[in-house]
């Protein structure tokens, strides 16, 4: 009982945050659709593209094995050594993340979007921020303080909606007051974030004994996110460059508050089941020498994953009968020409987060060597997919694109998680 009572407030805790980030979001489309026409939408929407790009390939090779680390780090009463390799490999991210930043900057000019190089500027120094927040909020996540967690999420996406509409009283509106918007509460946040993660360290204290290799393990746990999370950007990105490129940046805009609308909402569902069960996974699986433990995360990684695949099939249907109210209520009247794509998009970005749900396997089992090949060939193909979708059908290509994409990756990650081939990474031993 006291398990159960456990897991129920905990549950409550991520319910209520999730439920107030997706208002949150929603709230803000609506903000921007009528702050910014979709052109400049569109630029916003490929200006974000960069700063994610930066963020991604910066930190992947730090973030992922912090995130699973911490609570075998707890186990081994060594989370001072942890959070100081933490640290360590932080700061070599940012490194990373500042030397990207200028060939971004220096490369726009030759692509000729030399207009977006201050919006571009202020979109990375926000994924900079945002991946920090993003570690902060993730180790408290796997230390199980799920309040600190959805207070934060919640903070966050409310001040942003106060922010984006305070400012333009001060300011003309524009892609990048909206991007000073964010910036604003991501650094309210993150003052927050430090007061309660100061917290936490006391209260996890280190014992004597010899401390391991933590940067070397975390290191080669995450080497294969910075292999394939290039290439994973490209795939996400890849439809707004591609309309972008055979079409206009009013299409950009358009397919911008689609995706808000319909990809986004049910990403953040399917993070609020990786978000409770994640940790959850991680800490039954341990250091994964125990079959019967390893077992039970795979029957528990699935049972979540057939769970995101329902409440998809329930969303697209909910959508195809009332995309047209929704866009009503949602989005300003000069983005509602596309609503009826909203149930193919929800079908693209629940298949897409119930692979990322399948993905908590091969997280818990040590072995992220394996999701390489598929993480690459995908995004590779899905890359194909959205410009030859521009090319011949423009936003509504892209969009039938993306759902090929996800169904592709999908079916290959779990006929992977049935038949694992390969070796599980032994960094950790």
């Amino acid at each position: 009982m006291t398990r159960v009572k456990r897991l129920a407030k905990e549950g409550s805790w991520i319910v209520i945050g999730q439920l107030s980030v997706v208002a949150g979001s929603l709230i803000m489309v609506r903000v921007l659709t009528e702050q910014l026409d979709p052109a400049q939408y569109g630029q916003l929407a490929l200006a974000l593209t960069l700063g994610t790009l930066i963020g991604q390939i910066a930190f992947s090779g730090a973030m992922p094995g912090i995130i699973r680390y911490y609570t075998i780090a707890v186990e081994k009463k060594e989370v001072h050594e942890f959070f100081s390799a933490t640290i360590r490999m932080m700061g070599c991210g940012s490194i990373v993340a500042l030397c990207l930043f200028t060939m971004v900057l220096l490369g726009l000019p030759s692509l000729g979007k030399s207009d977006l190089l201050g919006l571009t500027g202020l979109t990375i120094l926000l994924s900079i921020l945002m991946n920090y927040n993003t570690t902060l909020s993730m180790i408290q996540n796997a230390a199980r303080q799920r309040g600190v967690v959805a207070l934060h999420s919640s903070l966050d996406a409310w001040l942003k909606v106060f922010f984006v509409v305070i400012l333009p009283t001060w300011v003309s509106s524009s892609a990048k007051v909206v991007v000073v918007g964010y910036l604003a509460s991501l650094l309210i946040v993150l003052g927050s974030q430090a007061i309660f993660f100061r917290q936490l360290i006391p209260g996890q204290a280190a014992g004597a004994n010899k401390p391991s290799p933590w940067s070397a393990q975390i290191w080669q746990y995450s080497k294969p996110f910075v292999f394939f999370n290039a290439f994973t950007w490209m795939q996400a990105s890849s439809d707004r460059w591609a309309l972008d490129t055979f079409s206009t940046t009013h299409e950009v805009g358009l397919y911008a508050a689609l995706m808000q609308l319909g990809y986004t909402p049910i990403g953040m569902v399917a993070g609020l089941m990786a978000t409770l069960i994640g940790p959850i996974l991680f800490q039954r699986s341990g250091s994964t020498t125990d079959p019967a433990r390893n077992a039970d995360v795979h029957k528990k990684a699935w049972q979540l994953t057939a769970l995101a695949l329902l409440f998809t099939l329930l969303a697209c249907l909910f959508s195809s009968l009332c995309h047209e109210w929704i866009f009503r209520l949602l989005v300003a009247t000069q983005y509602r020409s596309v609503s009826y794509l909203m149930p193919w998009v929800i079908l693209a970005g629940g298949l897409y987060s119930a692979g990322q749900v399948l993905g908590l396997k091969f997280m818990s089992d040590m072995n992220t060597h394996a999701l390489v090949w598929p993480k690459i060939s995908t995004s590779l193909v899905g890359v194909l997919l959205s410009f030859v979708g521009a090319y011949i059908a423009g936003l509504k290509g892209v969009v039938y694109g993306a759902v090929t994409f996800s169904v592709l990756q999908f079916v290959w990650l779990g006929w992977l998680s049935w038949h694992p081939i390969g070796t599980h990474n032994k960094g950790h031993s």
